[in-house]
């Protein structure tokens, strides 16, 4: 009997980082402030056999330095490497600095990591859904991310255009105002109707008595989940409010690791998991924490936010191949960095239908960067 060739996508020969910025055409409000621009890196890896591969990582308020980062530090740990070495490479980038894991180091790998998937995907002729395994999905149901913390006139819009564009849930911002934000609760359901599947993202608002007021609220009001209610570190103030609540409560976009992910799986303090992409350490961890998630009957949703295109496709990938994915945010205001960066369309409201977004079916990641956008968007100073 022959042998089975050996999939083999080449040794990693460059690394380019594109450090992005992108003035929003609307600023985002949250509990922590307004939002007027964005920043994010994109990373680019080639191999010696010509495969090219794309990954993002956070970088809001530090793009340049992240790319400084992954050039100096990250790069040589990884040049002249087996490109489909992922898991070996991810602990090799880890490993130049000592400590405890997480911060801007696991954040710089992310895009690296998503980079490598990308190449192996195309190394293989198949998507990454089917690289983690795949469970045969094509689409993922979607909410819209998110009614911003503005005034009653604007969220009116902003449901109505949600509502309008086929979404059957919707995500919604308080603020740390408990009377306002239980207000807030009540219109957006009155809005919606009974119907439409509602949640909320505080981004850690609340102490944990201020939480329980807004959290009966919810209740009251038939939210699905709440997200974020209290600050991430506060794993003791999230299992007793889970004792207090009836209501699904969401974290993890802050977790860097599947480590930091365990403690509330562990214990059930929350009941969807909500890890991002391009903090997470890119697919390699992101993938660890969904799956660990399911061994504890716990949902998985991936967290976006104000991310560009590529963390988009990548999330999109986690979402088809994950057995435990609850729904996909779907980012609904306008974001250069997500729309313009990509020769087609990914994750957007437009390609939506029956409530579900397409997952791209091409080899890796599924997608095509547009070189002038890049360079249209990249920080020089």
């Amino acid at each position: 009997m022959p042998d089975t060739p050996r999939l083999a996508a080449g040794r990693i020969a460059r690394v380019e980082v594109h450090p992005l910025r992108a003035t929003l055409p609307t600023a985002q409000r949250t509990s922590q402030g307004d939002w007027t621009t964005v920043e994010i890196v994109v990373v680019e890896v080639e191999t010696d056999q010509g495969l090219v591969g794309f990954g993002e990582c956070l970088g809001r308020r530090g793009a340049a330095a992240y790319a400084r980062f992954i050039e100096g530090v990250l790069t040589p740990r990884i040049v002249g490497e087996d490109a489909l070495d992922r898991r070996r490479l991810w602990n090799a980038m880890r490993g130049v600095l000592t400590g405890r894991v997480g911060g801007m180091l696991v954040e710089a790998v992310a895009g690296v990591d998503i980079a490598l998937w990308d190449i192996a995907g195309k190394a293989a002729g198949m998507a990454v859904a089917k690289l983690l395994g795949g469970v045969g999905r094509g689409t993922v149901p979607a909410y819209a991310s998110s009614i911003n913390w503005f005034d009653d006139a604007a969220v009116e819009a902003e449901v109505a255009a949600a509502l309008a564009a086929g979404f059957r849930q919707i995500k919604v911002k308080t603020g740390r105002s408990v009377p306002a934000s239980i207000d807030r609760i009540r219109l957006v359901r009155r809005l919606a109707g009974d119907a439409v599947g509602l949640s909320v993202d505080a981004n850690w608002a609340y102490d944990l008595d201020d939480a329980v007021r807004v959290g009966r609220a919810l209740e009251e009001c038939g939210y699905d989940w709440f997200e974020e209610p209290l600050r991430p570190e506060d794993r003791g103030g999230y299992r007793l409010l889970r004792d207090k609540l009836d209501v699904r409560l969401a974290a993890g976009e802050s977790d860097f690791t599947a480590l930091d992910a365990l403690p509330m799986l562990q214990d059930r303090s929350i009941g969807l998991i909500q890890p991002d992409v391009a903090r997470a350490g890119g697919i390699t961890e992101t993938w660890r924490i969904a799956e660990l998630a399911q061994s504890f009957n716990v949902a998985y949703a991936p967290h976006v936010g104000w991310s560009g295109a590529v963390c988009v496709a990548a999330s999109l990938q986690l979402a088809a191949a994950a057995e435990n994915c609850l729904a996909f945010e779907c980012m609904v205001y306008r974001n250069p960095l997500r729309e313009a960066l990509l020769m087609e369309p990914v994750g957007d409201p437009a390609t939506m239908v029956n409530g579900a977004l397409p997952v791209p079916a091409g080899p890796g990641l599924g997608i095509t960067l547009d070189r002038a956008a890049l360079a249209a968007h990249r920080i020089t100073e």
